[in-house]
């Protein structure tokens, strides 16, 4: 039940397919959220899909939250040379009062509108782009444009997985 889609994966440099299908992925997770969401009741939308997990609401918060580091992340790998990108504790983000008491369409509506953004500016990079780079503090790494991506298109369909654990 945590990793319902399998645990995230990265091979390395990726062919255009992949990323062409990556970006397909983010854009097309908004809509995908809302339709699923459409046939769930209020109780449903505040049941965890397992044991000490997220509801359906703190999960679509937490999209929002995350992939909006990702697009800041993105933008700044894209304008920097490799800079140092700032850590942030998600589950602590969890617990702060948007994510616990405003309704989902908060985060759907910003979803859909950093999404539309997010996949527009990936289909606009040259192949040399996807190599750039940011370093993550905690990781102690570089990452790739092209790992980013991965890891976000993986995401998006890791946590529709979860809320759709709701309905069984």
């Amino acid at each position: 039940m945590k990793f319902p889609i399998g645990k995230f994966h990265y091979s390395g440099a990726s062919t255009r397919e992949e990323r062409s299908t990556w970006t397909a992925d983010i854009a097309a997770l908004p809509d995908q959220l809302e339709e699923v969401l459409a046939s769930f009741s209020p109780e449903e939308i505040e049941t965890p899909y397992r044991p000490e997990g997220w509801c359906a609401r703190e999960v679509v918060h937490h999209l929002a939250d995350s992939h909006m580091n990702a697009v800041v992340r993105l933008k700044l790998a894209l304008t920097e040379e490799n800079p140092i990108v700032k850590p942030y504790a998600e589950a602590r983000w969890a617990l702060l009062s948007d994510t616990q008491e405003l309704p989902l369409d908060a985060s759907l509506s910003m979803l859909k509108g950093m999404h539309l953004k997010w996949a527009h500016l990936l289909n606009s990079l040259s192949p040399a782009d996807w190599s750039r780079t940011y370093y993550h503090p905690e990781q102690k790494k570089e990452v790739s444009l092209d790992e980013l991506v991965a890891l976000y298109a993986w995401h998006g369909k890791h946590h529709l997985a979860h809320i759709k654990l709701v309905k069984g």
